[in-house]
């Protein structure tokens, strides 16, 4: 699966481990940045895997930042992106099964490196279930078309 990567300075080591444990496991890992832990903003990260993700229809997106509050949010700006703040496997689990969320964020200061792995192997092997969820999901959508 083609997945796209990035962070801001507070989530660059994170994004380091993941991305060689995501290319490990077979993915197409495309890294946006941060590049280092100097200061950037993380809206700019987001915005842009988020229109990557949207180019590239079943690609998926994780971001890191300090929490994954503020990086998500900024993620969720972008039209057609749905980011969940995940912080274990159940989170990433149900966030594609009920809500087809296309792209994860989550915080290099609240979750250790192995709960971040396991979290981004649950979020890209599940698929969204549709029935009930899709009627929810198209709601969502005409929120953000409103």
């Amino acid at each position: 699966m083609q997945v796209y990567l990035g962070s801001d300075h507070a989530g660059y080591a994170m994004k380091e481990v993941l991305q060689k444990h995501l290319k490990a496991a077979g993915h197409e890992v495309l890294d946006l940045g941060a590049f280092s832990e100097d200061s950037i903003d993380y809206p700019d990260i987001a915005r842009e895997v988020g229109e990557k993700v949207l180019e590239n229809k079943d690609s998926k997106g994780i971001l890191i930042c300090g929490t994954g509050v503020g990086i998500g949010i900024a993620a969720n700006k972008v039209k057609g992106i749905r980011c969940a703040t995940v912080h274990n496997t159940t989170t990433a689990k149900f966030a594609r099964l009920h809500n087809d969320a296309n792209v994860i964020s989550f915080g290099q200061r609240i979750v250790g490196n192995q709960l971040a792995k396991d979290m981004a192997d649950t979020f890209l092997a599940e698929e969204f279930e549709g029935g009930r969820h899709a009627a929810r999901v198209d709601k969502i959508t005409q929120i953000e078309n409103a």
